[in-house]
């Protein structure tokens, strides 16, 4: 498995990918700038357990979704290589955000 963070300057978000050795996304972060406000954190494994059990819905209004063609497809884009450490910690701080977002929508 690799890890990576590209950031689109065009909508200024940050996207952090747990990618199997084809380089399809495994888990997916999304995180708006200026902040860092999490925007997904989808894994294609919960995502299609909730397909599965017809929540899919539910699922992504929570987490979003997974990119779906490998990262090799994509233009535009300017990798950097991450440890699984630095992508476990974005990923856990972002659930836990959507999570509580969720649980205690604003007002």
């Amino acid at each position: 498995m690799r890890w990576v963070r590209c950031f689109w300057d065009e909508e200024a978000v940050s996207f952090y990918f747990e990618l199997d050795t084809d380089g399809y996304v495994i888990r997916q972060v999304e995180c708006r700038e200026p902040g860092g406000e999490a925007v997904a954190a989808a894994s294609l494994t919960e995502w299609q357990e909730a397909q599965n059990g017809n929540r899919w819905g539910e699922y992504e209004s929570v987490y979003g979704l997974t990119a779906e063609s490998p990262i090799s497809e994509w233009e535009g884009h300017d990798p950097q290589w991450l440890s699984v450490d630095e992508f476990e910690s974005v990923w856990s701080t972002a659930r836990q955000e959507l999570q509580d977002r969720h649980r205690h929508p604003p007002s």
